[in-house]
């Protein structure tokens, strides 16, 4: 479970509730529902009309990520490679046949059968490669459509506003009805703010994010896979993966195993 979009959801709108509360306002008052239906919902069908049916149904996956913390960074990859290359240098390529087979990483493993059937390298960099492009391509689309989603939101909220507004400007008749009828059309402008800022704004954010993260690993990937198929050293395996790391995050793995 990922704990920062869980606490930044409750920071967020608590902070709101709670400066709500202390300043002796009415949470009830800000509750309407044909203005929620109109930010969500015009929200909603107007990302619909923008992208194939097939990405929008994409939408709660995409929204489930990001409270999935990711399940393993480059660091584990790289030392499940180093592992790799040292028994590939020990027992032969051939060896990894059954290894792979175990394994979850679904380009890792598309990556090592390739190197056990003996393709060539070049072929093997150009499958993996192509396979990268794709994912990429695929997180792309669902980030653009959070995004899109986050620049509708406030619209729909200023469009429900100006239809709020209309009712008001045709009751001017009866000034009573003017401040509760102002207030309910100034809501849908609020939910479309809200909508945007806190909450598909951030998960798009989140979302790039893990692409990022994603990326690396699949840049390791392909590159963990041709040096295991070159039988380079372990040690080299090691020192060329991490160049892919921050500094400060490499070597860790070598320095834990000697203490």
């Amino acid at each position: 479970m990922e704990l920062a979009t869980i606490l930044g959801l409750i920071v967020a709108f608590g902070s709101i509730i709670g400066a709500i509360l202390i300043d002796g306002g009415d949470l009830f008052s800000l509750f309407n529902v044909p203005s929620l239906v109109m930010v969500l919902g015009g929200t909603i069908g107007a990302a619909m009309m923008g992208y194939p049916l097939k990405t929008f149904l994409t939408l709660p996956i995409l929204i489930k990520n990001t409270f999935i913390a990711d399940s393993g960074g480059p660091t584990e990859i790289i030392t499940q490679f180093v592992s790799l290359a040292d028994q590939a240098r020990r027992e032969g390529l051939l060896s990894l046949e059954e290894t792979v087979n175990k394994l979850e990483e679904p380009l890792v493993k598309k990556g090592l059968m390739l190197v056990v059937d003996g393709v060539d390298p070049e072929v093997v960099r150009n499958v993996l490669e192509i396979d990268n492009d794709l994912a990429a391509r695929r997180h792309g689309a669902g980030i653009a459509l959070m995004e899109t989603m986050a620049s509708l939101g406030p619209a729909m909220g200023l469009l429900g506003t100006v239809v709020g507004l209309i009712g008001v400007l045709r009751n001017l008749s009866d000034p009573s009805s003017l401040g509760p009828s102002m207030a309910v059309a100034f809501l849908t402008t609020l939910y479309g703010v809200i909508v945007a800022n806190l909450i598909f704004i951030p998960l798009a954010t989140k979302l790039k994010q893990k692409d990022k993260t994603e990326s690396i690993v699949r840049e390791v990937t392909v590159e963990g896979v041709l040096a295991i198929q070159a039988g380079e050293n372990p040690r080299i395996v090691r020192e060329k993966l991490e160049s892919f790391l921050l500094p400060k995050l490499r070597g860790q793995e070598s320095t834990n195993k000697e203490g």
